[in-house]
């Protein structure tokens, strides 16, 4: 069983955030590690990118230094030059765009028969979730309040303003769909190792949302919607 918890630090250090990290936290589900390895690999680009423009820089200001070319050559334009600078960075954006598309509708995509349903419900300030197929009718499915711990009232071991006093427990390797709504003000619910996060506008359900959490472990999101005094950090 996975323990998706809101609010929750994880004793395990790659499933929550730590001082001074660098980088995403380690992957809970395929949509989070496509993130990770689209990142890496324009990353690696970007570095390719700017080891070339650098390189022309230097050779440029070294190249055309008065003390090596004192009276300076005239050169208005060079057509193949300008054909050739401004062709090739076109074809960038293109070998970009087309593993992000592909990453932005494979996010976008909904299980049709998930094993399950969760529904979150954003309040001032704490959250319900109702696990929708518990029953066969809405009035019984099972539903529960989640509040965060005070900040002066954490057991040992607990981070403060990630503790809650419920969790939400769902299987590994299942199909979920979850439905974000919120009951008063916008809400938005994330959780960073799912690469997960649902803004809750009123009047609306988020039902788009599908998460297939592939490893068991304990994991914690976080409120990404500033509102109001006691906001879930």
């Amino acid at each position: 069983m996975v323990v998706l918890e809101w609010l929750f630090i994880t004793i395990s250090p790659c499933d929550a955030a730590e001082p001074w990290q660098f980088g995403s936290q380690d992957a809970a589900t395929p949509m989070m590690q496509g993130i990770i390895d689209l990142h890496h690999d324009l990353c690696f680009f970007l570095i390719l990118i700017l080891v070339f423009v650098l390189r022309i820089l230097v050779r440029a200001l070294g190249h055309f230094h008065y003390k090596q070319h004192p009276i300076p050559q005239r050169i208005v334009h060079g057509t193949t030059l300008e054909i050739v600078r401004t062709i090739f960075p076109s074809f960038i954006p293109m070998f970009i765009a087309i593993p992000s598309f592909a990453l932005l509708y494979s996010m976008d995509e909904v299980v049709v028969d998930p094993a399950m349903t969760l529904k979150a419900i954003g309040h001032q300030w704490y959250w319900t979730y109702e696990y929708s197929d518990s029953h066969c009718s809405v009035e019984q499915s099972l539903a529960f309040d989640s509040y965060t711990i005070p900040e002066d009232d954490p057991e040992f071991g607990q981070s403060r303003l990630l503790e809650v006093d419920n969790r939400v427990v769902v299987p590994a390797k299942t199909h979920i769909r979850m439905i974000v709504t919120p009951a008063d003000v916008p809400h938005s619910w994330a959780v960073p190792s799912s690469g997960l996060k649902c803004d809750a506008v009123p009047g609306r359900s988020n039902a788009s949302a599908s998460i297939l959490v592939q490893r068991e472990g304990v994991y914690y999101g976080q409120c990404s919607e500033i509102r109001g005094t006691n906001h879930a950090y």
